[in-house]
């Protein structure tokens, strides 16, 4: 990194953290040697906990074919990592990056790598993403499912590979907490779901060099855990993996006193990085699965164990999975709001399985189903695999009677009409004082109509290794929102960091179908936005206040399925859904000059990303002009009739 951005970085933090840092760095330093030594085991080291027949025969049908799909694809050695298609998983280089074709040192000490320079290790994310080995769980819940040997024989042969080629403490994969941590829930859940195969106590519980393993990547998370501004997913990662670890694996002298503080730390650090509304404090929808499927796995790993775990930890999780219910869309799909980087807690489904389903299924087993959740299809993996560690856990809380649209804390307000659903960002721009995962997107809309994105996030799309991409798909211009004098509502210091944040207030969203707020990202002006939503009819009103008169831009980004067909200012907006043809007009403020674009690049505008590393043209409505204090302008988005549905 540049030195200005350690400046930047260091900036955002307290006396205690920059302390601790320093402390971690001086201890880095001192483990050059840690690799060398050896794990202490105990002699007793059996796993209980695994899957009955009863619970393998819970899971449909639908759900095993789905699994069978992607673990065949698997078995053939094909895969897709952040839309980089690889062929070459038979017998996999932990080490190489097939986007860029550069391989990462795999003989260094882990802590002299620079594994955010593209230069020297390639696409990090790219090497990373097979080695937390969540491919290995799905494979080892196909041979659970359907006992063929040939689904464990590949596991335990990516196993001693990868044990092989990445000793404690040599090369790129030793370097990240939050690697290790869902690294090690997934050598837990592949060793439950081997369980019926004779040689899995030889790959595992007797077997020197797992133990071993398994061994030093504990002792790391204990070393060196996340810490104040960074403590945020990447902590919950590394406190949900440890903890399973040392439940599972009781195998250790130390499995005890890390379980123990595991659990304390996962516990305190779930309440930090969830509102009491029981959305994730990241304001990253994505961010909020991953959470909530790692403090499932943790907290049921530690409940099969016999371990008490507080019930202010299930307290935060039954929040989650309420919020979760209350937040999606007729089509049971999420807000698309800030970072995402398709970060999964546990994976043993195939690709067609809903996510969001699976995690409002588990929540019905675990805690009950209220009445107000939606339907959901039924049929995934996870839940019976989950289930069978616990169930009817019992919480005394007060839960909705009904479901919630307004989240005061995490300033969003959800407005609903029928099949037209609505997200309204009035919260804070991020979490900690980096706010590591945020855009600069306040007062930002996004509209759906029967789950299709109409008025769309554009997502996310990169990391590391493109800087203008980066900027692109978190700025203000690349969101529903209204940009002033060419800049961001927040300062960028850099990749994932923000050294201003714009505060926004809401001001009203006491109703079902209105809501209001404004932010002071472009003090002395003030920003403020109306919405209200009546029948097929989606009034937005911005108003300018203060400053002087400046350049303005006010986007509306169109979803990927969404035509579009603009004159003067009136857009027709036409797509297809379940085979029938939907249409919509925008009567967009007659104060600014409006254009159309589509998969520009210089600079980047009109861009739609449906998952990491991936991105298609989609068309963005660009309204230019200038503004003065007391400006207001006024768009409508009308569905057209027959659109319509009788209220959910």
């Amino acid at each position: 990194m540049d030195p200005s951005w350690y400046l930047r970085r260091l900036s955002r933090m307290g006396p205690a953290e920059i302390a601790g840092r320093v402390t971690d760095v001086v201890r880095k330093r001192q483990w050059r040697g840690v690799a060398s030594e050896k794990a202490a085991w105990l002699p007793d080291r059996r796993f209980a906990s695994a899957p009955g027949d009863e619970v393998l025969a819970a899971v449909s049908g639908e759900a095993v074919k789905d699994l069978l799909v992607k673990a065949d694809r698997l078995m053939d050695g094909r895969a897709e990592y952040f839309g980089v298609e690889r062929d070459d998983l038979v017998d996999p280089d932990w080490s190489y990056d097939p986007k860029t074709g550069r391989r990462a040192p795999s003989d260094v000490y882990s802590f002299d790598i620079p594994y955010r320079s593209e230069d020297a290790v390639g696409d990090i994310k790219q090497i990373w993403e097979p080695s937390r080995h969540q491919h290995l769980t799905v494979l080892a819940a196909a041979y659970a499912l359907t006992g063929e040997d040939r689904y464990a024989e590949r596991v335990a042969a990516h196993l001693k590979s990868w044990w092989a080629a990445n000793p404690p403490m040599r090369g790129v994969h030793w370097v990240s907490g939050i690697e290790l941590g869902i690294r090690l829930l997934s050598w837990v859940w592949v060793r439950r779901l081997l369980d019926g195969w004779a040689q899995a106590p030889a790959l595992f519980e007797d077997n020197p060099v797992a133990l071993n393993q398994i061994w030093h990547h504990q002792r790391w998370l204990a070393a060196f855990p996340s810490r104040g501004s960074s403590a945020n997913n990447h902590v919950i990662a590394e406190d949900a993996g440890q903890l399973a670890a040392a439940c599972a694996f009781a195998w250790f002298p130390e499995s005890a006193q890390w379980r123990d503080t595991a659990l304390a730390s996962l516990d305190k650090m779930l309440r930090h990085n969830t509102f009491e509304s029981g959305l994730n404090r990241e304001l990253a929808t994505e961010y909020h699965g991953l959470v909530l499927e790692l403090g499932l796995a943790g907290a049921l790993e530690a409940k099969a164990a016999g371990v008490a775990v507080p019930e202010s930890t299930w307290l935060v999780l039954l929040r989650m999975t309420d919020a979760l219910a209350s937040i999606v869309d007729n089509r049971l799909r999420p807000p698309r709001q800030g970072d995402a980087d398709d970060g999964f807690g546990l994976i043993v489904d195939g690709d067609e399985t809903s996510r969001w389903a699976s995690l409002i299924d588990t929540g019905s087993v675990l805690f009950g189903r209220l009445e107000w959740w939606p339907e959901t299809p039924g049929g995934d993996v996870r839940t019976p695999l989950f289930s069978a560690l616990a169930k009817d856990i019992q919480v005394r809380s007060k839960r909705p009677v009904r479901r919630r649209d307004d989240f005061a804390d995490a300033g969003m307000t959800i407005l609903r009409d029928g099949r037209i659903w609505c997200r309204c960002d009035g919260g804070p721009h991020g979490f900690l004082s980096i706010a590591a995962h945020a855009h600069a997107d306040a007062l930002s809309v996004e509209v759906r109509h029967d789950g299709v994105d109409i008025l769309a996030d554009p997502g996310t799309y990169c990391y590391h290794g493109e800087p203008k991409w980066r900027s692109y798909f978190r700025s203000t211009a690349g969101h529903n929102t209204l940009e002033l004098s060419r800049a961001d509502q927040s300062v960028s210091g850099g990749p994932f960091l923000w050294t201003k944040h714009a505060v926004t207030t809401v001001i009203a969203a006491g109703t079902p179908s209105r809501w209001s707020a404004e932010h002071d990202g472009y003090a002395p002006s003030v920003h403020r936005r109306s919405v209200e939503l009546e029948g097929t009819e989606l009034r937005i009103l911005d108003e300018v206040r203060g400053g002087e008169a400046q350049h303005c831009r006010l986007a509306f980004h169109l979803g990927p399925l969404v035509e579009v067909s603009l004159s003067g200012r009136t857009a027709t907006l036409s797509w297809t859904v379940d085979g029938e043809a939907r249409t919509a007009s925008f009567e967009l403020p007659p104060e600014l000059d409006w254009s159309a674009h589509r998969g520009e690049t210089t600079p980047p505008m009109g861009w739609y990303s449906a998952g990491f590393g991936r991105r298609e043209p989609s068309w963005t409505l660009l309204g230019s002009g200038t503004v003065a204090d007391g400006a207001t302008f006024t768009g409508v988005l009308t569905f057209e009739p027959g659109n319509e549905d009788p209220p959910l």
